[in-house]
């Protein structure tokens, strides 16, 4: 059994560890570029590019926090931090998310502008940029495609939105060419910023739900009660707690109350039954405490009651 968990966490560490390589990476393609559409921009005089920008800019930032985070997050648990640092790379989701939001805002004003006071663009330049923007991000799209962390989710995401923005600039600079209608520029940028906003809302919403210990997506409390009610020896359970680290490793807390005459043996037995209910993968952290029936316990129950947790105390109805 030790020695399993001890490949576990070999296993864990090696894998963050190419997450925050592929990450360090992503962010300096996406640098560079973000600063390559700023100038593509403003010299096709197109805000559709300009939203794109912003939204580089963002993701920018956002893989710089990612990689701080994830790298922080390698350094183990302290006395202070009991889970490690994983809950940081959670905050980096939040930050991105929220730059996002409040960049894209600002590029859907100008956009709404330009709406109503059309300019001209250079729609060849305005192609070369697209084609660039498509090989660039679809690159990165492949580099980061095996992360399963949440943090490389919501990036792959960012990044798979880039190519579908880039596409969509492709195709409106095509048809700019053909046919004089600068305002397809404008309304291109509002599609693109108002797809993103969406995905990005999303993906909050997802890191809100750790940051408020809801049970995590994938674990059913009552069928989890229902099974451990099944062991012949437990009576009940209650004060049962599921929330997530980060949305990739969860926690686990609850009472069993066990029957009078229970051996220590069957107490073990019922703990690892609890065990063996959880994915060993996502639950890290298990904590079962055992009572036997009668018993009043005041650690956790919520009973109002001063009597000793003694099984010779036998308060009986």
């Amino acid at each position: 059994m030790s020695g399993s968990h001890h490949h576990d966490g070999h296993g864990h560490g090696s894998h963050s560890h190419g997450s925050s390589g592929n990450i360090k990476v992503a962010f300096f393609l996406n640098l560079a570029f973000t600063i390559i559409e700023v100038i593509g921009g403003i010299l096709t005089n197109s805000i559709a590019i300009l939203s794109d920008a912003v939204h580089d800019l963002g993701d920018s930032m956002s893989l710089a926090l990612a990689w701080y985070f994830q790298r922080l997050s390698q350094r183990g648990r302290t006395p202070q931090d009991t889970y490690g640092y994983r809950r940081y790379a959670l905050l980096g989701g939040l930050i991105t998310g929220l730059v996002l939001v409040i960049g894209l805002c600002f590029v859907l004003w100008n956009a709404f502008q330009r709406l109503l006071h059309p300019a001209p663009v250079n729609a060849p330049g305005m192609i070369l940029l697209a084609v660039i923007g498509i090989v660039f991000n679809g690159a990165a799209v492949l580099r980061l495609k095996s992360g399963s962390s949440l943090t490389e989710k919501v990036v792959t995401w960012h990044l798979i939105e880039d190519v579908l923005g880039w596409v969509a600039v492709l195709a409106g600079a095509v048809v700019m060419t053909i046919w004089n209608l600068p305002v397809i520029d404008p309304l291109l940028s509002i599609g693109i910023s108002i797809f993103i906003i969406w995905n990005v809302v999303g993906n909050l919403r997802q890191v809100f739900d750790v940051i408020i210990q809801k049970v995590p997506a994938s674990f059913n409390v009552e069928q989890f009660e229902r099974d451990v009610l099944l062991h012949p020896k437990v009576v009940s359970m209650h004060d049962t707690h599921s929330w997530s680290v980060d949305g990739e490793i969860h926690v686990l807390t609850t009472h069993l109350v066990m029957q009078r005459d229970a051996s220590r043996d069957e107490m073990i037995d019922a703990k690892s039954h609890v065990r063996s209910l959880l994915d060993e993968n996502t639950f890290e952290h298990v904590t079962v405490d055992v009572e036997l029936e009668g018993e009043m316990c005041v650690i956790g129950a919520g009973r109002k009651t001063n009597a000793p947790c003694d099984p010779h105390h036998h308060h009986h109805h």
